[in-house]
């Protein structure tokens, strides 16, 4: 997760916008996945987009793990969540540049547009993998704009070396994308 591939925070504001909800519901997308009580990660969280989206879906028996490696993505995210009456249900954790930074065990991990900027994805892989309790998800995807469909079969790659398999491959706007689960 190395700090000269990431996307600088402000830069987010270009996708991370109003009309971002034509595209990607975050109800539709992970209704199927995330539900009331749950513990689930948003890595690469930026300013909170799903984030929010998924403590609306947890309700107020479950959290939402928002891990992001700038402060300032952090920061935004907790001012929306603020706003929307979700910040008790969201735990902020920055990230260091080769680690999540939180070790306790998640019943989902979302990973939307952000493991191409990390500097070794198997190891990212193998990260959440440990997280992730016995039948939980990864929800892994990719902006098709951005990285090429062989980058993303490649990382889909690593994945699968750290102990994870495609269960399913969700159609997602703008993007190439995967369901991820533990191999048993």
């Amino acid at each position: 997760m190395s700090s000269h591939h990431v996307c600088p925070w402000w830069f987010a504001y270009t996708f991370d916008n109003p009309l971002r909800k034509l595209f990607h519901k975050p109800a539709t997308m992970l209704g199927d996945y995330v539900h009331e009580g749950m513990i689930v990660m948003d890595v690469g969280c930026g300013m909170g987009y799903f984030t929010l989206g998924m403590a609306e879906l947890v309700g107020n028996e479950g959290k939402v793990v928002a891990v992001d490696l700038q402060q300032e993505m952090l920061d935004i995210m907790q001012k929306r969540a603020t706003k929307k009456g979700l910040l008790h249900r969201i735990v902020p954790v920055l990230a260091e540049p080769d680690s999540i930074n939180h070790n306790a065990p998640v019943d989902f991990i979302l990973a939307f547009w952000m493991v191409h900027e990390t500097p070794d994805p198997e190891s990212f892989f193998r990260q959440a993998a440990a997280l992730l309790k016995f039948s939980a998800k990864l929800f892994y995807a990719e902006p098709a704009f951005h990285v090429s469909l062989e980058r993303y079969r490649e990382i889909l790659t690593a994945a699968e070396k750290s102990g994870l398999a495609v269960s399913k491959e969700p159609a997602v706007r703008f993007s190439h994308a995967a369901l991820l689960e533990k191999v048993v």
